[in-house]
């Protein structure tokens, strides 16, 4: 490992973000939803809990060997941290994407020093990326992360994102009653669902997925959507939706609407599965008793998004939730310092 860059310097960049209370009113009713503000992560981004659990544990197992090349598949987000936080210790570092998600995100990945391999539909789109890096890997005597396979990644939540959502919440007198977050890998809804279920017997835990690619409730990939980084073709191996409660599905427009109303009312800058994840914490709300505490993730931030559809005008459809929800503010929950 590089030793000016050992992982106790990392953990003083991951995690430990604050909470966001957002009070909203929607058909006047006034909700609070809870929301980590994973945007000020080291690259910007949820992820980056993921990639530091995952590295970590490949170098203590011994499977990550000191200057070895990794090589993964990704939307952006996990290739971005794997190249920032893998570049960090030393590795090179290869990821293999779907060639048309927002150039940011190619650019970002680029910058951290990593190579980028695009892959087309012809080629397989996602699961080709993945085929191509297993390739490689086995080529090269390199790390697969294999973000979708691996349990550490559902352990990263277990031990960081739902301990820290539950001591927050601990310092205004609040339990959880509900969970919901986008499933990209599945990590984030699966790790903080088993920390909530192991403190509290009542919580209940939700996958969103795109009401445009309803993937979990078929089984296999139906449609196309905009919400990057959730909803890749297939369910992981790493979701157990026995385990799991009812799925809440969000329309892709409704996301970007939403997000970019929190950007412009709220000066909160988040990407469109952000946007996803509010709406779908509060139709869980309108639902739920008025005492009900329901809490989500903002995964990352807008810049990601620069060439999306972010970044234009959306046409408003009369199923969608966010023309009828105001946002009223917030307030901050910080979180405890990193652990030294």
């Amino acid at each position: 490992m590089n030793k000016l860059t050992p992982f106790s310097s990392l953990d003083h960049l991951i995690g430990h973000t604050p909470l966001l209370r957002l009070q909203c009113k929607v058909d006047k009713r006034t909700i609070q939803v809870f929301a980590k503000l994973e945007t000020l992560n080291l690259t910007g981004s949820i992820k980056d809990r993921m990639a530091l659990q995952i590295l970590r544990q490949g170098r203590f197992s011994g499977q990550l060997k000191p200057g070895a090349p990794i090589f993964e598949a990704s939307s952006g987000n996990t290739g971005i941290s794997l190249a920032a936080i893998g570049r960090a210790m030393g590795h090179p570092v290869r990821i293999y994407m779907p060639d048309w998600l927002s150039r940011e995100r190619v650019m970002l990945i680029e910058g951290f020093g990593a190579e980028v391999i695009p892959i087309s539909r012809v080629e397989g789109g996602f699961l080709g990326a993945i085929e191509k890096a297993e390739q490689d890997m086995a080529a090269n005597q390199g790390f697969l992360p294999r973000q979708f396979d691996n349990a550490d990644n559902v352990d990263a939540h277990f031990q960081t994102t739902g301990p820290e959502l539950l001591s927050q919440l601990a310092t205004i007198d609040l339990q959880p009653s509900h969970f919901v977050a986008g499933v990209g890998t599945g990590g984030t809804v699966m790790g903080v669902g088993k920390s909530l279920q192991q403190e509290l017997a009542n919580v209940s835990i939700h996958p969103m997925e795109p009401a445009n690619s309803p993937t979990m409730r078929t089984g296999e990939r139906q449609g196309n959507h905009r919400i990057q980084g959730i909803s890749d073709e297939f369910i992981p191996s790493i979701v157990d939706l026995s385990t799991l409660d009812s799925i809440v599905d969000v329309w892709d427009g409704d996301a970007i609407i939403m997000a970019q109303r929190l950007a412009k009312e709220l000066g909160i800058g988040v990407g469109i599965s952000s946007g996803a994840n509010l709406l779908a914490a509060l139709l869980l709300a309108l639902e739920a008793p008025e005492q009900a505490v329901v809490a989500t993730v903002f995964a990352d931030s807008n810049k990601k998004y620069l060439s999306t559809d972010l970044w234009h005008q959306e046409a408003v459809l009369d199923t969608y939730l966010s023309p009828r929800v105001e946002l009223l503010g917030f307030d901050t929950i910080p979180c405890a310092p990193a652990r030294s």
